[in-house]
């Protein structure tokens, strides 16, 4: 009550009063949504400083989007796979390569190396973040002509193809707030892929294979 009192004028006061809190200045940003409003239990914008939000918000979008990117592949490698050899050198065919985690010990160093090498390019040049964009608006950093530096536009068409952000100030918000959100769940839903694929040896598989389970005992 003391401190709710110091800080609104009284025991029982609005927040709304509380104009001084460096939370305020977060609160109307993209990812505060219904019910929950603007959620940060962990502390981290307690200072109130833009420029980490800004960062964090750029790793929030990045990570949301890779996460999206591994759940689809984990579902469409179910049930489609490429036609030819991942390796001629060693006969390894696409098809030969298991679903998940167990890839890692299959796939050659050398195309861990190259996959590594791809996202290096991607983050460095190809889908840069410019301090001076908006969080996840990304663009070239390479050198050329104007054809060769260029911004993406909505679904992450190259404006050379005729991409171009959304220009409705309302829809666009609506999608980038369902992106944030999206993300989030994709996050939360590959770690679940990871953590059942580790456990039964498939992001699909039966509970019923994971005999070393301590639930085991009592059942």
């Amino acid at each position: 009550m003391f401190f709710q009192d110091g800080l609104t004028g009284s025991a029982w006061g609005d927040w709304a009063n509380y104009t001084e809190s460096p939370l305020r200045a977060f609160e109307s940003e993209l990812g505060v949504q219904a019910p929950v409003g603007f959620w940060d239990p962990a502390g981290f914008t307690s200072d109130g400083d833009a420029q980490e939000f800004y960062r964090r918000r750029v790793v929030e979008i990045k990570h949301g989007r890779v996460a999206m990117l591994a759940c689809v592949g984990y579902i469409v490698q179910e049930f489609v796979r490429f036609p030819g050899f991942l390796s001629p050198s060693t006969d390894l065919k696409f098809a030969d390569i298991p679903n998940g985690l167990q890839a890692v010990t299959v796939v050659p160093a050398v195309g861990w190396f190259q996959y590594t090498v791809f996202c290096g390019l991607c983050d460095l040049w190809i889908a840069d973040q410019r301090p001076t964009n908006p969080p996840g608006k990304l663009q070239t950093r390479l050198f050329g002509e104007e054809a060769l530096n260029y911004d993406y536009g909505f679904l992450g068409i190259p404006a050379y193809l005729g991409g171009k952000p959304v220009e409705d100030a309302e829809l666009k918000q609506k999608k980038l707030n369902a992106e944030l959100a999206n993300g989030r769940l994709a996050m939360m839903a590959i770690i679940g892929m990871f953590f059942q694929d580790g456990l039964t040896g498939s992001a699909w598989g039966d509970w019923a294979n994971y005999t070393e389970s301590p639930l085991r005992a009592q059942a």
